[in-house]
């Protein structure tokens, strides 16, 4: 009699998984960095979340998605070197450090450029377009906390005299946001205001930490 050896069973990728979103898992992360991979059914790609004070930058045309109220995601690209980030901050200014620190503007903009420079791109090749700073709940207009967003984020750019190539920003409304850094595309959906409790908690966590003030245009896609 012959013995046959059965062959070992290859065993499958998780349903959904691709080869690049193994190996995007399983690379090292930055602080701050997002680390939330998905593969999206919609667009058919591969996908990372931009969660509230993260950020992500890469050369290859990976959906990055985050969702808005009155935070501000900034989509940064070099036409030259064609690669782009995102990040999501939540408001313009702030003392916390560590891992926190993406959560406000002044440092979430630093990180995202830095990271950007860091892999070839320049600041003169470099355009933005910027999404959110809504007033998403009602009765807390009085803090502005979307309106502030909003300026800070378009002073910011023109002190460092990075073009902003379209926007869509303030209103009522929540948004969600695709980015496409290899090509530069971006997409925008308003959301209803009704089953985004996850956002409206983020919401009132910025608006807890908000100080009162003292005293849309380009290519953008609808999808």
């Amino acid at each position: 009699m012959i013995s046959v050896a059965t062959p070992a069973a290859v065993p499958r990728p998780p349903l959904g998984s691709t080869p690049r979103l193994q190996r995007l898992k399983s690379a090292p992360r930055r602080t701050g960095e997002a680390s939330f991979f998905f593969y999206d059914a919609h667009f058919k790609n591969e996908a990372v979340k931009v969660l509230p004070g993260e950020y992500f930058v890469d050369d290859e045309d990976i959906l990055i998605m985050t969702t808005l109220g009155s935070c501000i995601a900034a989509c940064l690209w070099d036409r030259n070197q064609k690669i782009g980030g995102m990040n999501h901050f939540m408001l313009p200014e702030g003392t916390a450090g560590g891992a926190d620190a993406g959560r406000y503007g002044s440092y979430a903009m630093e990180l995202l450029i830095n990271e950007l420079i860091k892999r070839g791109a320049t600041r003169s090749t470099m355009e933005a377009k910027i999404f959110g700073g809504g007033a998403v709940i009602s009765g807390m207009n009085s803090i502005n906390v979307g309106e502030r967003n909003t300026k800070f984020v378009l002073d910011y750019l023109a002190t460092e005299r990075i073009a902003v190539v379209s926007k869509d920003v303030m209103d009522v409304y929540p948004r969600k946001v695709c980015f496409l850094p290899h090509s530069g595309k971006a997409m925008v959906k308003r959301l209803a205001s009704t089953n985004t409790d996850t956002l409206l908690a983020q919401e009132r966590v910025a608006a807890q930490r908000a100080v009162p003030a003292a005293a849309a245009g380009g290519s953008i896609d609808l999808f």
